[in-house]
Protein backbone atom coordinates (compact mmCIF):
# COMPACT_ATOMS: atom_id res chain seq x y z
CA UNK A 1 0.00 0.00 0.00
CA UNK A 2 2.71 2.50 0.90
CA UNK A 3 5.90 0.46 0.95
CA UNK A 4 7.38 2.80 -1.67
CA UNK A 5 7.48 5.58 0.94
CA UNK A 6 10.25 3.75 2.82
CA UNK A 7 12.52 3.57 -0.22
CA UNK A 8 11.62 7.16 -1.12
CA UNK A 9 12.58 8.32 2.38
CA UNK A 10 15.90 6.51 2.14
CA UNK A 11 16.41 7.99 -1.32
CA UNK A 12 15.93 11.52 0.07
CA UNK A 13 18.55 10.88 2.77
CA UNK A 14 21.01 9.29 0.33
CA UNK A 15 20.54 12.08 -2.23
CA UNK A 16 21.30 14.66 0.45
CA UNK A 17 24.39 12.72 1.55
CA UNK A 18 25.49 12.41 -2.08
CA UNK A 19 25.24 16.19 -2.58
CA UNK A 20 27.33 16.84 0.56
CA UNK A 21 29.87 14.18 -0.44
CA UNK A 22 30.19 15.54 -4.00
CA UNK A 23 31.27 18.92 -2.59
CA UNK A 24 33.79 17.15 -0.39
CA UNK A 25 35.08 15.00 -3.29
CA UNK A 26 35.57 18.02 -5.55
CA UNK A 27 37.75 19.74 -2.94
CA UNK A 28 39.99 16.68 -2.44
CA UNK A 29 42.74 15.67 -4.83
CA UNK A 30 41.80 13.16 -7.48
CA UNK A 31 43.08 9.63 -7.02
CA UNK A 32 42.57 6.47 -9.03
CA UNK A 33 39.50 5.31 -7.14
CA UNK A 34 35.76 5.59 -7.49
CA UNK A 35 34.60 8.60 -5.45
CA UNK A 36 32.04 7.98 -2.72
CA UNK A 37 29.75 10.60 -4.28
CA UNK A 38 29.53 8.48 -7.43
CA UNK A 39 28.77 5.36 -5.38
CA UNK A 40 26.06 7.24 -3.48
CA UNK A 41 24.63 8.39 -6.82
CA UNK A 42 24.33 4.72 -7.81
CA UNK A 43 22.38 3.99 -4.61
CA UNK A 44 20.26 7.10 -5.04
CA UNK A 45 19.37 6.11 -8.60
CA UNK A 46 18.46 2.58 -7.54
CA UNK A 47 16.27 3.82 -4.68
CA UNK A 48 14.52 6.56 -6.69
CA UNK A 49 13.91 4.17 -9.57
CA UNK A 50 12.40 1.58 -7.26
CA UNK A 51 10.27 4.13 -5.41
CA UNK A 52 8.92 5.61 -8.65
CA UNK A 53 8.18 2.19 -10.11
CA UNK A 54 6.40 1.10 -6.92
CA UNK A 55 4.45 4.37 -6.72
CA UNK A 56 3.30 3.87 -10.32
CA UNK A 57 2.22 0.31 -9.47
CA UNK A 58 0.25 1.55 -6.44
CA UNK A 59 -1.38 4.29 -8.52
CA UNK A 60 -2.26 1.69 -11.17
CA UNK A 61 -4.00 -0.47 -8.55
CA UNK A 62 -5.88 2.48 -7.06
CA UNK A 63 -4.07 2.49 -3.72
CA UNK A 64 -2.76 6.04 -4.29
CA UNK A 65 -5.25 8.69 -5.41
CA UNK A 66 -4.88 12.39 -6.32
CA UNK A 67 -7.12 13.61 -3.45
CA UNK A 68 -6.64 13.74 0.30
CA UNK A 69 -5.59 11.56 2.13
CA UNK A 70 -3.80 10.34 -1.07
CA UNK A 71 -3.35 6.82 0.31
CA UNK A 72 -6.66 4.96 0.29
CA UNK A 73 -5.58 3.00 3.36
CA UNK A 74 -5.48 6.19 5.44
CA UNK A 75 -9.25 6.60 5.19
CA UNK A 76 -9.93 3.66 7.53
CA UNK A 77 -7.99 3.12 10.81
CA UNK A 78 -7.98 -0.65 10.30
CA UNK A 79 -6.47 -0.27 6.85
CA UNK A 80 -3.96 2.26 8.17
CA UNK A 81 -2.64 -0.27 10.69
CA UNK A 82 -2.23 -2.80 7.88
CA UNK A 83 -0.47 -0.16 5.77
CA UNK A 84 2.00 0.68 8.56
CA UNK A 85 2.68 -3.02 9.05
CA UNK A 86 3.39 -3.38 5.32
CA UNK A 87 5.71 -0.38 5.42
CA UNK A 88 7.56 -1.83 8.42
CA UNK A 89 7.98 -5.27 6.87
CA UNK A 90 7.92 -5.11 3.07
CA UNK A 91 9.16 -1.54 2.68
CA UNK A 92 12.08 -1.94 5.07
CA UNK A 93 13.04 -5.30 3.53
CA UNK A 94 13.05 -3.79 0.04
CA UNK A 95 15.16 -0.82 1.15
CA UNK A 96 17.63 -3.10 2.94
CA UNK A 97 17.85 -5.43 -0.07
CA UNK A 98 18.55 -2.55 -2.46
CA UNK A 99 21.22 -1.23 -0.08
CA UNK A 100 22.85 -4.67 0.20
CA UNK A 101 22.93 -5.00 -3.59
CA UNK A 102 24.56 -1.56 -3.73
CA UNK A 103 27.19 -2.64 -1.17
CA UNK A 104 27.95 -5.65 -3.37
CA UNK A 105 28.22 -3.39 -6.42
CA UNK A 106 30.67 -1.11 -4.59
CA UNK A 107 32.83 -4.05 -3.47
CA UNK A 108 32.97 -5.46 -6.99
CA UNK A 109 33.70 -2.05 -8.52
CA UNK A 110 36.50 -1.36 -6.01
CA UNK A 111 38.07 -4.76 -6.66
CA UNK A 112 37.92 -4.18 -10.44
CA UNK A 113 39.57 -0.77 -10.07
CA UNK A 114 42.24 -2.25 -7.81
CA UNK A 115 42.84 -5.10 -10.27
CA UNK A 116 43.10 -2.66 -13.19
CA UNK A 117 45.62 -0.52 -11.28
CA UNK A 118 47.85 -3.49 -10.35
CA UNK A 119 49.07 -4.33 -13.93
CA UNK A 120 49.59 -0.64 -14.71
CA UNK A 121 51.81 -0.24 -11.63
CA UNK A 122 53.84 -3.38 -12.41
CA UNK A 123 54.60 -2.19 -15.98
CA UNK A 124 56.44 0.89 -14.73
Amino acid sequence: MACFLVTAAEAVVVTTAQKVESKKDSSENKSERIPMSRKLRWLSSMLWGGAILLAFEHIWHGEVVPWFPFLTAMADPGDAAEMFHEMATVGVCMAVLVTLVWVGMCLVADSLVKKADKPAASEQ
